[in-house]
């Protein structure tokens, strides 16, 4: 390819809506088109190929959106699928695409359980695609999230963080079954991970996991104790709603049913 070929067909930045982009020796990202207040510009479909592989791993196929199943199809022989968690925007497309490539899906939960691999497991390494997959168990964003850390290639190391870590803003608190001790506990975890690339399930992907994770603790640590002062002015009894309303002034009013979930989770934790 020439100087001039490649000025005429640059690399795709994100958010690039419909086209395989590459990130890092061994991971591209497919963005659906399905952006909204709760996934950012879309969500992030992981297309996982170790060197020489003929084969790939899907994660999280995405929201049940016919085009965007049809891309991920089209990529490859595609043999295994992993599930992050539960939630439509990303477990949606699972039987679409099953239907497509008769793949094996894994998760935590039985109900996304798709062929004969069953559940996913704290520390798995799973090879496949000519890569060693590492399940990290990250809650609770949900109590079922998962992160992936990926080693193969030149690579030093990546870790797909879902929706533990995103590329940009900061991760909702699940107002079913979430925890921010045990969310606090796996920011920890991740931070010891060093400095890898993250691969979000929602936003650009970031340089150092470590530094993202230590600035989600401190951001964490910052909003317990706006919401201690809170508590202070409005009284001890005063609802998640009355601290969203007092603290998060700095936040869209378009956004605070959910940040309300996230301010439930921060009173649980301080009344426990």
């Amino acid at each position: 390819m020439t100087s001039g070929d490649a000025a005429e067909n640059p690399e795709p930045v994100h958010p690039a809506y419909g086209t395989l982009r590459r990130v890092t020796d061994t991971a591209s990202v497919l963005l659906c088109d399905n952006p909204g207040m709760m996934t950012l510009d879309g969500t992030n479909t992981w297309v996982l190929r170790g060197p020489g592989s003929d084969e790939i791993v899907i994660v999280d196929p995405g929201p049940d959106d016919d085009a965007h199943v049809e891309r991920i199809a089209a990529l490859g022989t595609i043999p295994l699928v992993l599930i992050s968690h539960k939630h439509g925007d990303h477990t949606d497309a699972i039987d679409a695409l099953v239907d497509r490539t008769g793949a094996v899906v894994r998760a935590v939960g039985s109900g996304f359980l798709r062929g004969l691999g069953g559940p996913l497991t704290d520390g798995e390494v799973i090879d496949a695609a000519g890569l060693r997959i590492t399940v990290l168990a990250t809650p609770r964003h949900t109590a079922d999230s998962l992160s992936f850390l990926v080693d193969g290639g030149d690579d030093d190391g990546a870790v797909l963080t879902a929706d533990t870590v995103l590329g940009r803003g900061t991760t909702v608190i699940d107002n079913e079954d979430g925890s921010l001790r045990a969310y606090l506990e796996s920011l920890r975890r991740l931070r010891g991970l060093g400095r890898r690339a993250v691969l979000p399930g929602h936003g650009p992907d970031l340089p150092d996991l470590e530094a993202v994770a230590e600035t989600y603790l401190q951001h964490r640590e910052e909003r317990l104790g706006q919401v201690r002062d809170a508590l202070r002015v409005l009284g001890e009894d005063a609802t998640a709603r009355q601290i969203v309303e007092h603290v998060y002034t700095d936040v869209d009013e378009k956004l605070w049913d959910h940040a309300e979930w996230s301010v439930q989770a921060q009173l649980d934790y301080l009344r426990e």
